[in-house]
């Protein structure tokens, strides 16, 4: 062969190597299946994380967002860490995990208690927990992490908490600045009558789902897909204490315990957004 061919051949036969390499690299909706049945098989989740599978369905919710053992990827507000004990456990070999923990007010017990809590949660299972990176979340509109360094992040039942506070804008704003382009927001939320007007402290809990997509996108998320994977059509949503009735939290203690047992947590939706490459 002449030598001008046989350099072409050789180039040509690195660029397939390197490109075999990286798809072995890359997992797939199927191993990264595999992967998260392992972790959800683990002895690091509590029963009562075990019984809420049946509501939050972890497994199909972290596949329809998109994770793969490879990302770096933020929880934001993870606290008392039932997504934790699945993603942290699911990345800490090939991506990172990173836990955007509450700002700790020093005037809350509350909020200071429940970050002690997760903390030594972490230190217990160091063998899973030791590659966490515990960051603080800021309630400012701050960065969390520098600009552009994040595959994907994700948050569960929490912007109504941010509504509360009137952060709701700032704190999407943060997780935009983090992503890398293209990467992914993944988003679950107590979803609210979309017949009643949207509370804007969201006192009961509950978001209307229009309300947060317009929420997210107006700053700079792309809306790309919708699951009803967590949806609930028993959930009512008109209680006077708000979501907080349903199990798990059960505010009314046992006043119609059953009756909100068989009711079950609340109806969910769940979105993707990414944030686009240009």
């Amino acid at each position: 062969m002449p030598s001008k061919l046989r350099l072409i051949a050789l180039a040509t036969a690195g660029v397939l190597l390197a490109a075999a390499c990286a798809d072995a690299t890359r997992s797939s909706r199927e191993t990264t299946a595999e992967a998260l049945t392992a972790v959800l098989a683990g002895d690091q989740r509590t029963p009562e994380e075990r019984a809420r599978d049946d509501y939050r369905h972890p497994k199909e919710t972290l596949l329809f967002l998109g994770l793969r053992p490879e990302m770096s990827v933020l929880e934001v507000w993870p606290e008392p860490g039932y997504y934790t004990a699945i993603i942290a456990p699911l990345v800490r070999a090939r991506g990172k995990y990173y836990a955007g923990v509450i700002a700790v007010d020093p005037g809350s017990k509350h909020s200071m208690q429940r970050n002690e809590d997760y903390r030594q949660r972490l230190a217990a299972r160091g063998d899973l927990y030791d590659r966490v990176n515990l960051v603080t979340f800021p309630a400012d509109g701050g960065d969390v992490v520098p600009h552009g360094t994040l595959d994907m992040v994700v948050t569960f039942r929490n912007i109504h908490n941010w509504m509360a506070r009137d952060t709701a804008s700032q704190a999407f704003a943060t997780m935009f600045r983090a992503l890398k382009p293209g990467g992914v927001l993944g988003v679950v939320e107590h979803r609210g009558n979309p017949a009643v007007a949207q509370d804007p402290q969201a006192k009961s809990g509950y978001v209307n789902e229009e309300y947060a997509i317009r929420l997210i996108e107006a700053q700079g998320f792309r809306l790309v897909a919708k699951s009803e994977l967590n949806a609930n059509p028993r959930d009512t949503k008109d209680y006077e204490h708000g979501v907080w009735t349903l199990p798990p939290t059960y505010r009314l203690g046992t006043q119609d315990h059953d009756k909100y047992a068989a009711i079950g947590e609340s109806d969910r939706f769940t979105l993707r957004f990414v944030k686009p490459k240009s």
